[in-house]
Order: structure tokens, then sequence, then C-alpha cells
């Protein structure tokens, strides 16, 4: 199968429903990191905390690509992929304030959401760890004889972890329905792709275990959506794994104590210029899809709705001390579990 750059897609072939879904998901996650953001200057929130600023139509195009049962698993930058796949948003908020009606009751933070009602197994701290993760929940699909895939979604740093090439050589072997998804922001922490591979076209890596692979414009929610629906196509035709390098940019930095002076202004204006938010609701107005008194209803609600969040996570109490052990696999209740 070639591997190409999947080109934008023409507009006019997308409901005026989908527009404003992928518009409410990336204006719903825009809003909420930029709240995150607020809370941890005021340390409301502690610790480490990546957020998904610049990247939202990756999220918002995966909701519509794939369907509710289809499993999905991703990495640490993960508020904007958990808001897209369904989690609320009071529930999230909760959760990086470390409070006890946290989507995981406060016990996971920024990297460890979960949710078994919307199919979505987290955020992971460990780079690629979750890798291997989405590998075994495809065989684990595959095993059920299910028409569910498991999308495993990794940044540009995780592509060099060793998990990565011994799960695509056993998701090929056995022909395991994974789509595994790349967002390429071009730095992991700081260090650009450059510096870490000779080879910059991640997408390629899959040519090493003949896996179908692409490239995709991360910034077009057309785009994805077109990619990421072809590829889970092809996955439940029982043909076996995918491969998606799509090419994002964070506008913040790696982490809330990035200054990110790695990269120039120059750099990021241009990414700036092609924002994924600013221009869908372009697209929106310039194509007559929705009249302008729609988009502010929705950013109306959008901001009411995070605003609601905010005061929920604040107002929440913290977990009690006496359920520390709660929620853990503890050696009195498995003895087989060394010390």
């Amino acid at each position: 199968m070639p591997q190409t750059m999947v080109k934008k897609t023409k507009k006019s072939k997308y409901s005026k429903k989908t527009y404003l879904k992928w518009y409410e998901i990336m204006l719903r996650i825009r809003k909420f990191e930029e709240k995150t953001l607020f809370a941890y200057s005021k340390q409301l929130i502690r610790g480490f905390c990546h957020v998904y600023i610049g990247q939202e139509a990756i999220g918002a195009a995966l909701t519509t690509a794939i369907t509710p049962e289809d499993k999905v698993v991703t990495a640490y930058r993960q508020h904007g992929v958990a808001l897209a796949r369904g989690l609320d948003s009071k529930s999230c908020m909760a959760e990086l304030f470390g409070k006890s009606t946290g989507i995981v009751k406060g016990k996971g933070g920024s990297m460890h959401f979960f949710s078994k009602e919307h199919n979505y197994f987290g955020g992971n701290g460990i780079v690629g760890a979750q890798i291997p993760i989405g590998t075994g929940i495809a065989l684990a699909e595959q095993y059920q004889d299910t028409k569910n895939i498991s999308v495993c979604m990794f940044g540009d740093g995780a592509a060099r972890q060793g998990a990565l090439y011994e799960s695509f050589n056993m998701a090929m072997t056995w022909k395991l329905p994974v789509l595994y998804i790349c967002e390429n922001n071009g730095y992991a922490m700081g260090t650009s792709v450059e510096r870490t591979s000779n080879v910059h076209d991640l997408y390629k890596v899959g040519a090493a275990f003949e896996m179908p692979s692409s490239q995709v414009d991360g910034m077009s929610p057309e785009a994805v959506h077109d990619a990421i629906k072809a590829a889970a196509d092809h996955i439940r035709s029982g043909k076996g794994p995918y491969f998606l390098e799509i090419k994002t940019y964070r506008y913040k930095g790696h982490s809330v104590s990035d200054p990110a002076k790695y990269r120039t202004k120059d750099e990021l204006k241009s990414y700036m210029e092609q924002d994924p938010v600013i221009l869908t609701e372009k697209t929106i107005i310039d194509n007559d899809i929705a009249s302008e008194k729609e988009i502010s209803k929705i950013k109306d609600s959008i901001k009411a709705e995070i605003e609601e969040a905010f005061t929920f996570a604040d107002e929440s109490p913290f977990p009690l001390g006496s359920e520390l052990y709660d929620d853990n696999y503890l050696q009195k209740d498995y003895p087989f579990i060394m010390d």
C-alpha cells in the first residue's frame, strides 16, 4: 500500500452536525485547558500537568471516525482525548484538583484518567507504556470476536521505545485490530524529532513490518477524520493494524513548568496561523454551515460548562485518608503477590 501524506478533503462533504460537533469538542478542550492553566497558576492543581492546546483537531475527529464501543488508550497529554471521548468536564477538572469527585476519585491526577463506561483506558504516565497495553486490548477484542478496534495513541518521543517495535511485530503477525496513532507535535519534551532520529517522517517506521501507514495533517479535523475512518475500515475488514502519524503542534510547553525556549517565535506563529479551533469556526461561517448566532450559543454554553466544572472541582472534598488503600491491589487480598 502506498505510504503518502493524507490530503485535506473538500469541506462540503461534511454535514452541519459534524462540523458543529468538531467545533464544540475542540472549543471544550481549549477552554478546559485554559482553565486548567489558570487553576495551576493558583496552585489549585499540583504535580505534573500537560495540556492539549493546539492538538484539539485530533481528539474531535477521532470522535466522529470511530464508534463508542471502540477502545482508546493514550499517553499523559490526555485531557483533550478524554473530553472528546465523552468524559464529563466536571469530574475531569475535579480529578486535576485531586478531589474525591474526580473521574478516578482524585487518585490519578492529570495523567491517569480512566472510564470503563466510555471505553477509555487512560492516560498513562510512563512513556510508551500504553503501546503494549493498546496491543493487548486489541488481542482481547480479537479473542472475543468483536468488530471493535483498539486505538492506541502516543507521542513522537514514545515512538523511540522498544515496546513499539515489539508491539508492531506482534500486531502484524497476528493481524490484531489495532490503530496506532502517533501524535507527532515535533518535540519529545524539549528535543525535536530531527535530533532524535534519522527518520523524520515517523510513519515510515511501519514499513519495517509491512504495516499500512500514512502521514496526516493534524491541524485539520477533516483530514484527521478521513484518515482515521479509512484506517478503521481497513482494520475492521480483518486485514490487521494500521499506523497513522498525525502531524500536530502544541502551543504550550511540554508541561506547565516548560518555558519552551527550544523553539522560535516564528515557528510557533506559523502553527498558530493553522489553529484548528479558529479555522474551523471560519470554515463554518464562511461556508454558511451555521450562523454566527449559533456559534455564539456554543461559545456561551462551553464557557458556562467550564466555569461550572471549575466551581465543582474547587468546592468538592478531598479523598478521606481512610480511603488511601481502596481501589488498590493489596497483598492481604492477593497473597501470591511477593513483597
